[in-house]
This record gives structure tokens, sequence and C-alpha cells, in this order.
């Protein structure tokens, strides 16, 4: 007993002694983290990478950034679970057995078992483990074990106490306390018959394969044992020695033929298939507690570990480890590998560790030894003719056995060395110190320091030597240095913005290729020979673009390391076409300002950092094709209130929507809200995700770590949430999505545009038969104002043409007074005319009289014979009387059939009246005298029996009329 006290209190210290110099990073979740029952009894993985976790208040379930609980219907502890192949997360607790399957809602619903068994089976305290083995799921109390097929139970009661059931090799195994290993064949147990008694009195935790006929045993407090066949037989061996002590609790294979074990006492231990230690987890190491009850590995290889208070996951299978040369946790400035030792300069002194493993040398064994005489700040190792200088803050050493001897000459704190040829003579080394450089003759036999760069006094923190022997160094506050020796003289030449660099300050000068560069705030500039100037690189612009560079460093292989800010990257020209690939789990980790990569080869990355050193296996880094998953995880509505939509889980064991699950949100909820995560465990921090909701925003969202997404006030419409994620390795998930419907307000709904509908259909109805009605009503308004319109029409038509019969009669009128004037003057010409021949014929007669020629006689009275013709006068009345008869309506026509016994002279009487003529002139007219036509007159009045008191005149006016 004393020496078990005594081996546990020294357990911790024989641990680190053996364990790996490199420990992947332990992620711990304590119970106030994930709100939840303190102890955690088993885990498994379900198909969408999410872990489901037996937990003292129910099954616990992580996605990498979100927990929940799901408590059993009796509140008891949930000891084991098993998800079956259609994603049936089967549970046991006291009394409790049943499996949880999402609802519509996607949230964890629990459905008992219980109700299968008959009522006498309904008692049987906690279900220790549940095993899925081919198609039928096994539940161990221990009085009992149910297997549950085909939604039926068989029920197998225990010899004396069921201790352990598990598989391996495709065997299911059980243990009885007394009874020993049983076998399950031909749907019964069987005893196993060993070639050796079963030992008493152990408690099998865990069965797990070494090869396919091999198994190997675990027990709490008896050790390992091997089942081959028949035999039985313990392990032995230093490390499988210890965990008898240290009690293992449960234990799982892990990829590349290890074993991990956790313990009771002793953490985490991982072993090589045949025993040997390989790592070890304890709370030295940053495990939350020693006691462990659980252990899982997922599907990235990371092994969660359920403690006594809490998780803890170990990214066991990350390319990135954590070296601690001291148990201060240091900070690293240099490194370096020599005769097969590790050197690790840190802020408090130097260290080292012989290595014994060739590949991925963060799995050596051992504890680093402190380098003696070099306590303090390290700035600095190199390389140079087979040996190794230290740079430190005291001054500058030569490392050899372990100690650390200063070099002569030595008075101040050297910050690097540098191999050097013909920059001054019969110097080979050039040392960067506090106040310039120095020069050294370093031998085979001693190294010395024999001079210094003339009047030059600038701290050399950064110097390279170019290929025609110059120095440069570098400032980071006051430019770059050319060093060199021309015609017998040490110059300097300063370079700042006023030769081509961006700015004076943050410059930082390096040598790659074989060429002089220099990190800039602006990009990286080369140096231009010809022109004596720095130039921005074409090249590196054209692979980094003009972001800040403080560190640049190049592998064996070619490949460019660098720092931007406080972000490790790395040039990678492995493949026809440089890629940069960054590692953003250094992220803040390394030392801003000192920084310092040691790239010993691909699969040995050394990068100093805030605490130790970190070391990445990129052959591995750049290997990791795990493909991450995005996961929407919950959607949540809100309004006056909040409402959980979907939670995240989907009907079935396609991680697909099911149509159930598509909701339609009234349009009363304002904001839609989206949570989102990744099962990326390991790389929680660098994962990055982007999304779009297609019907409102088609573009991709920037990448960026948060996990949630808020919408609000969308309108109506269908949408769909699309979301993927990506690693640190750049590698992006499938597309998730989650599809919803935004209904339109009531207004605006199906049933309301149906209404729409119908009482539009109404009022088209109605409107019709008003429209019909109103349109009969203005038919027949329209047709009576149609006759009123006709009848005033009729009116205009009548008025018209009577004053049109006016205006005509007012023209004829004008006409008659016009032709009237014409005939009186034609008759005045007439009257005239017979005037003038009267007085011709008058004037001829005299004539003769005095006149004694018989012959001018006889001449004249033929002339006067002449004129005495009425031809031509009758003539003339004829014409007289046409032009008459137009003018007066047909007068002489009508005169003739009223009076047909009115003689030609009557006629002209009667005209020449109706012309309103006087006597005399008619008597002129009618060649004759005046009493004659008053005569004439009286026998006319005669003639037509006209009354005295009408005038001549009036009659005939009325007769034309």
């Amino acid at each position: 007993m004393i020496f078990r006290i005594i081996f546990f209190l020294l357990l911790p210290f024989f641990g680190s002694a053996q364990n790996s110099i490199g420990l992947p990073e332990i992620i711990n979740y304590n119970k106030n983290i994930y709100k939840a029952g303190l102890q955690n009894w088993g885990f498994k993985q379900a198909k969408n990478g999410i872990i489901h976790i037996a937990n003292n208040e129910g099954l616990l379930s992580f996605d990498g950034k979100y927990w929940n609980i799901s408590p059993l219907p009796n509140k008891t502890i949930v000891r084991s679970l098993e998800i079956d192949t259609d994603g049936k997360i089967f549970v046991g607790g006291q009394d409790e057995m049943g499996y949880f399957i999402p609802d519509s809602y996607g949230k964890m619903v629990f459905n008992s078992l219980l109700g299968k068994l008959p009522v006498a089976e309904r008692k049987f305290e906690d279900v220790w483990e549940i095993i899925q083995h081919k198609k039928e799921i096994y539940f161990r109390s221990f009085a009992k074990i149910f297997k549950y097929q085909n939604g039926e139970f068989t029920i197998y009661k225990a010899p004396s106490i069921w201790s352990f059931i598990g598989t391996c090799n495709g065997v299911l195994y059980a243990q009885d306390k007394n009874e020993g290993l049983f076998t399950y064949e031909n749907n019964d147990w069987k005893h196993m018959e060993l070639a050796s008694p079963f030992p008493n009195n152990i408690e099998i935790t865990a069965i797990l394969k070494k090869d396919k006929e091999t198994a190997i045993v675990t027990t709490s407090k008896n050790g390992l044992f091997e089942l081959k066949n028949n035999s039985f037989l313990k392990i032995t061996g230093s490390t499988f020695n210890t965990l008898e002590e240290k009690r293992v609790s449960a234990a799982i294979n892990l990829p590349d033929n290890k074993l991990a074990f956790a313990t009771s006492f002793g953490g985490i231990v991982v072993t090589d298939i045949n025993g040997e230690l390989v790592q070890e987890f304890t709370k030295q190491e940053g495990l939350i507690n020693n006691n462990t009850l659980s252990i899982f590995t997922d599907n990235q290889s990371n092994i969660w570990v359920g403690a006594d208070n809490g998780i803890a996951c170990i990214a066991y299978n990350n390319a990135i480890k954590h070296i601690s040369p001291n148990k201060d946790d240091a900070s690293g400035y240099a490194s370096l590998i020599k005769n097969n030792i590790l050197y690790a300069g840190t802020s408090v002194g130097l260290y080292s560790i012989p290595l014994n493993t060739a590949s991925d040398l963060s799995f050596n064994k051992g504890k680093f030894n402190a380098v003696s005489n070099a306590n303090g700040q390290t700035w600095s190792l190199a390389d140079i003719k087979d040996e190794i200088y230290l740079a430190h803050h005291e001054g500058a050493f030569i490392v050899k056995n372990n100690i650390a001897n200063p070099i002569k000459g030595n008075s101040q704190g050297y910050w690097n060395f540098t191999e050097a040829n013909n920059i001054y003579p019969n110097a080979n080394i050039v040392a960067g110190n506090y106040n310039g450089i120095s020069f050294m003759n370093g031998t085979s036999n001693a190294t010395s320091i024999f001079a210094t760069f003339p009047n030059f006094t600038e701290s050399s923190r950064y110097v390279v030597l170019d290929n025609d022997g110059n120095a440069w160094v570098s400032h980071p506050y006051h430019g770059v240095y050319k060093l060199y020796y021309k015609n017998n003289a040490y110059l300097s030449k300063q370079y700042s913005n006023q030769n081509g660099l961006p700015s004076l300050l943050n410059n930082h000068v390096f040598k790659i290729k074989n060429e002089i560069i220099v990190g800039t705030e602006k990009g990286i500039y080369t140096y231009n020979k010809t022109k004596d100037i720095f130039e921005a690189s074409a090249l590196y612009e054209k692979i980094l673009g003009d972001q800040s560079i403080r560190y640049l460093k190049e592998d064996k292989e070619g490949n460019i390391w660098f720092v931007h800010e406080k972000n490790v990257g790395v040039v990678d020209n492995s493949a026809e076409e440089p890629a940069v690939v960054y590692l953003p789990e250094l992220n803040n980790k390394i030392l801003s300002g000192f920084e310092n990569i040691y790239p010993y080869n691909s699969s040995n990355i050394f990068i100093g950092s805030e605490n130790g050193f970190l070391h990445v296996n990129f052959d591995k880094f750049k290997s990791n094709n795990i493909i991450p998953k995005a996961l929407i995880r919950k959607v949540i509505i809100s309004g006056t209130v909040d409402s959980i939509i979907f939670s995240g889980n989907y009907i079935g064991n396609e991680e697909l929507q099911n149509k159930d699950q598509i909701f339609s949100i009234p349009t009363k909820w304002k904001l839609i809200q989206f949570e989102f995560s990744s099962p990326n465990f390991g790389q929680q921090i660098n994962t990055e995700y982007s999304h779009r909701l297609k019907g409102f925003d088609n573009n991709w969202s920037e990448w960026s770590t948060k996990t949630e997404k808020d919408y609000t006030n969308l309108p109506a419409g269908e949408y769909s949430f699309e979301l993927k994620t990506r690693n640190s390795q750049q590698k992006e998930s499938t597309i998730t999505l989650y599809k919803f419907k935004i209904l339109p307000a009531w207004y605006l709904s199906k049933l309301a545009f149906l209404l729409y509908f119908l009482l539009f259909g109404a009022g088209i109805y109605y409107y019709l038969n008003w429209q019909k009605k109103k349109v009969k009503l203005q038919q027949l308004k329209y047709e009576e104002e149609q006759k009123k319109q006709k009848y005033l029409h009729q009116l205009e038509i009548e008025k018209t043409e009577s004053e049109l019969v006016t205006l005509r009669n007012e023209k004829l009128n004008t006409e008659i007074d016009f032709k009237n004037a014409e005939l009186a003057t034609s008759a005045m010409h007439l009257v005239q005319k017979g005037e003038l021949l009267t007085k011709i014929k008058t004037n001829l007669s005299q004539l003769t009289k005095g006149l004694e020629n018989d012959k001018a006689v006889s001449e004249i009275k033929k002339i006067i014979k002449v004129l005495g013709e009425d031809d031509k006068m009758d003539t003339d009345w004829e014409h007289f009387a046409q032009h008459f008869d137009k003018v007066h309506s047909d007068f002489v026509t009508t005169l003739k059939e009223k009076h047909p016994t009115i003689t030609p002279n009557e006629i002209k009487l009667s005209a020449y009246l109706r012309m309103n003529l006087s006597t005399k002139e008619i008597a002129q007219l009618m060649n004759i005298s005046v009493r004659g036509i008053e005569i004439s007159r009286y026998r006319l009045r005669k003639k037509i029996a006209l009354p005295t008191e009408v005038s001549l005149f009036e009659y005939f006016m009325q007769m034309g009329k």
C-alpha cells in the first residue's frame, strides 16, 4: 500500500519524463460551458458529424459551436448510447431505454421502448452499455441483456452479473462476473472454453483489435490481456504495467495501429499496438482531469475524453504540435538541429534534447535539458563550420557538449551570425550585435572577435550577405544599410524612401534565392544593382500582393515561409505554379517582432511562439483531405416573442430537409435568425462561413467566423438559405440549405385573393346588371333625345330652308331689281332710240322740202322709209319679252294663260305697266301717242275685268308672285 501511494505521488513526474516533446492542442469544456451534468459516460458521432454524449442530465450534443441537452422523461442519468445505421440515437438510463429521433421541428424527441417489454421486465436499474452488432441493438444492465430487433425484445438474464459487452473482429462478447467470457452465436450466449481458467474478479472495460485473430482485453484493475483463439494471457511491458496501476476505465483503437486508454488516475495514455508509449495527456499537459471515464475518436481522429468533471477534445491528428522546453512556457526565439540534437533557445535560456525518431520529430520522447552557461535571453542559433553559434543577450557563445562557451572579444549582446567570405580580410563570420556588426575568424580550433565595421553603430538584428560580399543590415526605424569595402575603405549607404523603398519604417532585409529582398509595409521589394535602388517585385506582388511582410525564410525545398502581421503562411513551390498556404492555427501565437521559423525539413518546421515552440508537420498539413461540413443548427423567428421552427436535426438518416420541415412563416414574424456551425472540432477557431439567401440575394457573403445571420422584414415568397464552410486548408464544404416560405399578409393571402375574386366577380355581375339597366335607360333616353334632336333638326332644316328661301328670294328680288333695272335701261334705250328715229325722220322730211335735187330727195325718202320699218322693233320686242319672262317668272306666259284673248300690243302694254313705266315712256316705246296709250289702258282694264279700285300695276305685281 505504501508503494502504491508513492507510485501515484510520483506518477506525474514519471509520465512527463517519457512523454513526447510535441503535444497537440487540448480543448477543455467544463460544465459551465456545456450547461449540463458533471460526468460524461460515452460518446458517439452522428453521420452529420455532431458529437452526442451520455451525460448525467441527459443526451448532450455538440456541433462545434453550440451545446444542447435532451433529458430523459424520468430525468435519470444517461449511462450509455449508440447510433444505429438509420440514425436513431439509442440511449439507456435507470429503468429507461429508447431512442431519440427528430420531429418536424428538428428537435430531438425521445421514444421509449419500455412499452415493448413485459411489465415484469421493466425494472433493470442502469443500462451501462449499448452495442450495435449487425442489425441488432444490445442493451446491457447488470441483470439482463436486452436484444432489440425488428421492434421486438429478446431478454438474456445474467448467470450472475453481466459486467461487460462489446465487439471485436466481428464477434460479440459479454462478460459475466463469475462465469467469465461469452460469445453470441446462433441467437444465444455461449460460454467460452479457455485453455486456462478465466481470472477471477476481473472487470473487462474494453476489447480492442490487435490483428484479425488477436484482441487486447483491458481490465479495470488487472492490467491488459491478449485474447487469441482459446488463450487468455496477461500482457507485460513497462507501459502496460503502469496502466494496471492507473486503472483503465475505457479504451479505443486509433488510426495508424495505435491504442488510447482512458484511466482513473493517469489521464489518457496513447501507445502503439505493441505497448510502446506514444503520448500521455494529464493535467500537467493541460487535460481537464486525470480521472477519465470514457474515450472516443471522431472522424477527424480527435480524441474525446469524458472526465470526472467535464469534457476534453484532444486534437490528436493535428499537424501542429506545441513544444515546451521548460515548465514555465518561456517564449521561443531560436531552434536548431545539429548532430541529432534539437536545441531550443528561449527567453530564459537554451535547452537541448536528443532525437530518436527520423520522421515527425514532435513524437520524440524525453526531457529537455538546460545548456549550461546559457541562462537568459537567447536570440539566435547558427551552424557555421561545424560549430553551433549562440547569439545571446550577454554575448556570443559556441555550444559544445551542452555548454555555452563565450567567444573571445565578446563585450555586448549579439543578435545573429552569418558565414562570410571576402567582406573583410581573414573574416569568415559576420555577427550582428547591439551596436553594429563584428568580424570573426572561426576555425576548428578557436573563434575570436577581432574587429568591428568602422563608423557604423546601428543595432543589427537583421544581417544578410550578398554574392559580392556586401553586408546588408536593416533597422525597423532607420531603413536599410549596405556595408561594403571599396578602395581600401569601409563604407556604408542608407536606403530609404528616397531610394525606392515605400517608407523609412518597418523594412526587414533577407536573402531569398540568392537575391537581396526587403519585406516592407507595401509588399516585397528587390534590389536593382544596376540602378542601385529598390523596386517593387512584380513576381512577389503577383503571389502575395502588396500586403505587409515582416519575415521571410526559404526552406530546402524552395518554399518561402513568411509572416504577414501576426499570421504565418508559406509560398508552396512544389507544384508548377506557386500556391500560398496560410496556417491560421498559428495566428496571434508567434512572437511579434521576433519572428523565427526553422524549416528543418517538410515534416518538421519549428516556429518560435509566445509559449515555447510550434511544430508543424507541413506534409501532413497539406495532405489533410478532410472536407468540412456545414450545419444549420437553429432557425428562430421573432415578433413580439421568439419561436424556434428548426432545431438542427433532420428526419431520417439523410441530412436533407423533409417536406414536413419546410415551414410557412406568417408575415407577423418580422425577423428570422439562422445559427450554424461546423463539426470541425480540432480547428473550430479557424472555421469560416459564407452564406446567401436565394430569393432575396443571390450573391455569397464574404467569408467570416460569425455563426449567426439575421434577416428582417422579408417580403412574401419562397426562400432557400444556403450555407458553406471552409477549414484552415481552404477546403470548402458542400452546400447545406434550409427552405422556407414567408406568407403574405392576410389581406394578400390566397384566401383573401379568393374572397377578392368572389367580391370582384359579384361586383362585376352587379355592375354589368346596373350597366345593362343604365344602357337601357340611356338607350330610351337616347331615343327620346334622338326624336327631340330629329324634331329640332327638322325645325333647323325647315328654318334653314326658310332662310335659304328667304335668301334665295332676296337674291331673286335683287336679281329682279337688277334685271328690272336692265329692262328699264333697255326700255329707256328703246324710248331714246324711238325718239331719235322720230327726230331723224322729222329732220329728213323737213330737209326734202328745201332740196331741189330730186334725186337727193328720192334718196332721203328712201332713208325715211327704212327708218319707219317696224321689223327691227318687233325683233327687239321678242328679245325683250323673253328676258322679261325670265325676270318676272313667266309673266307673259301666265298673262296669256289667264287672259287668252289678250292681243300682242296689250301684252306689251301690260309688260311696260308691270315695269311701272310712265304713260309717256310707254307711248315712245310703242310709237303711238300718249292719248293712244290711255285708250289702250282703258280697253285693257275692261278686257281683264279689273275693278277700278285696283291699279293695273298692283294686279300685274300679284300675278308675278
